[in-house]
């Protein structure tokens, strides 16, 4: 891992695999509000997907940013968030026992309760705003097929439930044994299920409908237009100069809401920010299956875990499964994954193993295929991991006027929107002790943290206390 952590990623290459959500794009992809690149802002965004979409959102609801400008290296949202699973869930249980130990019941608990606060305040957003993005809260169930994920599981929750409180909303969570898990989610061989409240999304929409808001407010929103570089002003140390590939630009402040391609732009966090391309199918049902499904599902085994939804009622391709993961399943765990930047191509055989995982996992119940065939479209995407399993978010240490929020471990969409909200807290000079209320410590970015190098993805394999594995 370490070779692969130290890879020097590339830039956001221009032509990419393409995407379900992106397919057709928004008229809004390739906007530019202004024909000329302006020459200075007070601010600068680098990244357009729901990190910088939102931290937008937040600055100019202020009012008090003279101008800000986001800088998109190829179309609107065509990063993480415009290429994802679908997901809006906070899987919090399986990372709790861990958090408690490194961090304090106090704040494990400041972390459930905020990736289930982000996941609703997302759909509550598109509610109020009435964003068309397909947004659905319901149920999701975790197939578990692994007995040390499933005593992990079983001792994390009863966990949460004494240190939450049984009656938090962050807290309800049913298990559900292996006769009732395959009567209910038509999925045998598992040892057991336990089921939680979750949703789907459009995320390509959604942070579409967020730029579409901002640009009302003032964005000045700039799509194909790469950056290559930044580095502080030589007339100005307060300020920054952002190279980019239409021009130069100053500003007084630059975030990088750049995820895993962050370390192409800020040499220091290679190593603490590590890159993982991840592949994710659009697919039809089987025959069988066809008005099966009322949850969302994940099925998690001794080293890993897939993820998938079904598309809601009234959205584009009703009934679909959209279902991602699968590296851990590919030789030597899908090491090679790691280190990459590159979302133009697939691994040959990660690309078959997702083509097959839901039929598999199914089994008979899957029924025959589609006439019109099983895939209807398969792509990747990158995401950004880091040593302690937390998102980067803050100022970065001696770099008076560089701002982060990145590293979202593959769950962006239960992180993104409220840390945004507490990233520009931080920047305006926010009440630090009433943010302390709901933003977990461990997410700021702080000196310590630039000490820790990315050794492996935390949370995933079985406990090896608890190994023993139960397979399909």
């Amino acid at each position: 891992m370490d070779e692969r952590a130290a890879i020097v990623p590339i830039a956001p290459p221009p032509d990419p695999t393409s995407s379900y959500w992106q397919d057709p794009p928004h008229q809004l992809a390739t906007h530019r509000t202004t024909n000329d690149l302006p020459g200075s802002a007070s601010t600068v965004i680098v990244g357009s997907g729901i990190t910088g979409a939102s931290i937008a959102y937040n600055l100019l609801a202020q009012h008090d940013d003279p101008s800000v400008l986001m800088l998109e290296a190829r179309t609107a949202c065509s990063g993480a968030t415009g290429r994802n699973g679908g997901h809006t869930k906070s899987a919090s249980y399986r990372a709790f026992l861990d958090n408690v130990q490194d961090q304090g019941e106090e704040e494990a608990a400041k972390i459930v309760r905020f990736e289930y606060n982000c996941m609703k305040a997302v759909h509550a957003f598109a509610r109020q705003h009435g964003l068309e993005c397909d947004s659905w809260e319901g149920e999701t169930v975790d197939i578990i097929y692994d007995r040390g994920q499933w005593v992990r599981a079983k001792k994390a929750i009863s966990e949460i439930k004494r240190i939450l409180g049984n009656d938090d909303p962050a807290a309800q969570h049913k298990f559900h044994d292996a006769p009732e898990t395959e009567e209910m989610f038509l999925v045998g061989g598992a040892l057991g299920s336990v089921s939680y409240e979750a949703g789907s999304i459009n995320a390509y929409k959604f942070v579409i409908g967020v730029l579409g808001l901002t640009l009302n407010r003032g964005l000045n929103l700039q799509t194909d237009t790469l950056v290559s570089s930044i580095h502080r002003s030589e007339t100005d140390r307060s300020g920054w100069v952002v190279e980019t590939s239409r021009g130069s630009i100053r500003a007084e402040r630059v975030i990088l809401a750049t995820n895993g391609y962050t370390s192409y732009l800020y040499p220091p966090v290679r190593g603490i920010i590590v890159p993982l391309r991840g592949t994710v199918a659009a697919m039809r049902p089987g025959r069988s299956l066809k008005e099966g499904l009322q949850s969302t599902y994940s099925f998690i085994y001794g080293n890993g875990y897939e993820y998938m939804i079904f598309r809601p009622a009234g959205s584009t391709f009703a009934g679909d499964l959209v279902i991602g993961g699968c590296s851990t399943k590919a030789p030597k765990e899908g090491l090679y994954e790691w280190g990459t930047t590159d979302d133009t191509t697939m691994d040959p055989e990660i690309k078959q193993l997702v083509r097959d995982s839901a039929a598999e996992y199914f089994g008979s119940r899957w029924g025959e295929d589609h006439p019109s065939g099983r895939i209807r479209k398969q792509w990747t995407g990158i995401m950004g991991y880091s040593s302690q399993g937390f998102p980067l978010v803050g100022s970065v240490p001696h770099e008076q006027g560089l701002w982060i929020a990145a590293s979202f471990q593959g769950s962006g969409m239960v992180l993104c929107f409220h840390t945004a909200k507490a990233l520009v807290t931080m920047i305006k000079g926010g009440d630090d002790r009433k943010l302390d209320e709901w933003f977990p410590r461990p997410f700021r970015m702080s000196e310590d943290r630039l000490k820790h190098k990315f050794s492996g993805r935390l949370h995933e394999k079985s406990p090896k206390n608890f190994e023993g594995h139960h397979q399909l």
